[in-house]
C-alpha cells in the first residue's frame, strides 16, 4: 500500500470528509482488501447495530415504451413498436397482491418515458393503487421518468411532484442517474435529461418533504474522475437537501444493448467502486448490495465492503434481465447472506425503519468468519 493510499483511508476512517482528489486516488489504487476494510471500519461506526437489513418489494416495470435513447438499454421499445407495452390496471393489481402476500410493503415501478402517458394517467394510477393498498409504498417513477412528465404537461417539476405525491407517490426511485456528468449522457443517450435536471427533481422531490435513493451504473465510458464527479454532486445535493436515503451502485451490464462491444467489468472493481463510495459518500447513511448484478457470493462479500443492506428480494425485475443478468436470490439466502456475514437480518422499509419485531428477527449466532486483514 502506498504512503498516500494509507493517508486517504485513514483520513476516511477518521470521519474526515474526502476531497475529490482522494477519492480518486483510491480508485486508481489496487489495494482492494485495504480499501474494502476501511469502507468496512466506516460501515461500522455508522452501523454499530447487530443487524443488517434488507426488503422486500416489487419492481413493475409499467411500459417499455421510451422517447428517449439510451445506448446502454435493452428495454426500452420505441414510440408505436410493436413490442410496446402499457400494463392495464388489473395486471399490476395482481403483482401488488402477490407482493403483499409475499410480505412486501412496497412496489419499486419504473418505466420508459412514454410520450402517450400523460400526468393525469399517472395520478389516476397511483390514486387507484393507494385506495386498493393503502399500507403499500409507492416508490415510483425516476427522476428522467418526471423529467419528461415536466415537459410533456408543460408544468413546473415542482408541480407535477406536487401533483404526484397528492395521489400517493410514497418515495423517489435514484434510477437513470447513470454517470452525473454531461459528457457521458451525451455520449450514451438522446432525449434523456442532463445532469442538472435529474439533480433538480430530486431536490424538488426532498423539499417537498420527500425521501429516495440516489445510483450510479459504471463501468462503460466514465472515466475514473467521472465516477468520483458523480459522487461529488449526489454529496453535495445530500449537504443541501438529506434527502437520499440510500446509495446503490452497479455494473453496466452490455449484452443485447448498443454498447456490447464494451467488456464488463468484474467483481474486482464492483466491490473497489463501492467501497470508495462508502468511504466518499460520508453523509449518506445507507449503501445496498447490487447483489441483482453481481450474484449471491459477490453481494454477500459487499457486506464487509461498505453495504450495511442488502436491497430488494426483488420479486420481478425486467431492465437488468433484458442485459443478460438473471442472478436470483430467495428470502431465505438473503437472510443466510447476512448471517454469513456475522449480522442478524432484519426487514426493513424505504425510509429504513425496522418493520418486524426484534423479538421474531432472525437471532441465529454469528458464524465465526476470516477478520480482514488490518490497515499497516
Amino acid at each position: 500500500m502506498s504512503v498516500e493510499v494509507k493517508r486517504v483511508l485513514e483520513k476516511a476512517v477518521a470521519g474526515e470528509r474526502l476531497a475529490p482528489q482522494e477519492g480518486l486516488t483510491l480508485l486508481e489504487s489496487h489495494d482492494l482488501v485495504a480499501i474494502g476494510q476501511a469502507a468496512n471500519a466506516v460501515a461500522k461506526r455508522l452501523h454499530p447495530e447487530p443487524y443488517r437489513t434488507y426488503n422486500i418489494d416489487r419492481n413493475i416495470n409499467y411500459t417499455n415504451v421510451c422517447s428517449a435513447v439510451c445506448d446502454f438499454c435493452a428495454f426500452f421499445r420505441k414510440p408505436k413498436s410493436s413490442d410496446g407495452y402499457v400494463l392495464n390496471k388489473e395486471t399490476i393489481y395482481k403483482k401488488i397482491e402477490e407482493t403483499v402476500a409475499l410480505g412486501g410493503d412496497q412496489i419499486l415501478m419504473q418505466g420508459g418515458m412514454n410520450p402517450d402517458l400523460p400526468l393525469e394517467w399517472y395520478e389516476d394510477l397511483l390514486q387507484s393503487l393507494k385506495e386498493r393498498f393503502p399500507q403499500v409504498n409507492l416508490h415510483c417513477f425516476s427522476p428522467p421518468e418526471i423529467h419528461a412528465l415536466h415537459k410533456l404537461a408543460k408544468l413546473p417539476v415542482r408541480t407535477v411532484l406536487e401533483r404526484l405525491k397528492a395521489a400517493g407517490l410514497g418515495s423517489l426511485p435514484g434510477g437513470g442517474g447513470e454517470i452525473l456528468v454531461d459528457r457521458v449522457r451525451k455520449a450514451m443517450t438522446r432525449g434523456k435529461c442532463l445532469t442538472e435536471e435529474w439533480l433538480h427533481v430530486c431536490r424538488e422531490w426532498h423539499l417537498l418533504g420527500g425521501k429516495g435513493s440516489a445510483t450510479m451504473m459504471f463501468g462503460h465510458i466514465e472515466t475514473l474522475a467521472e465516477r468520483i464527479e458523480h459522487m461529488e454532486r449526489l454529496r453535495q445535493l445530500q449537504d443541501e437537501t438529506g434527502g437520499f436515503t440510500a446509495y446503490i451502485c452497479w455494473t453496466f451490464q452490455p449484452d443485447h444493448t448498443g454498447m456490447a462491444h464494451i467488456p464488463p467489468v468484474g467483481s474486482f472493481e464492483y466491490l473497489k467502486t463501492q467501497a470508495v463510495s462508502r468511504l466518499y459518500l460520508d453523509n449518506f447513511q445507507n449503501i445496498q448490495s447490487s447483489w441483482v448484478t453481481q450474484g449471491e457470493k459477490i453481494g454477500g462479500l459487499a457486506l464487509h465492503f461498505g453495504a450495511n443492506d442488502m436491497g430488494s428480494l426483488m420479486i420481478e425485475e425486467n431492465v437488468v434481465a433484458e442485459a443478460g443478468t438473471v442472478h436470483h436470490l430467495t428470502l431465505e439466502t438473503i437472510q443466510r447472506l447476512i448471517r454469513d456475514a456475522g449480522y442478524i437480518p432484519r426487514q426493513r422499509n424505504v425510509f429504513y425503519e425496522y418493520i418486524d419485531s426484534a423479538d421474531h428477527a432472525q437471532t441465529a449466532p454469528r458464524r465465526d468468519r476470516k477478520a480482514l486483514p488490518v490497515l499497516n
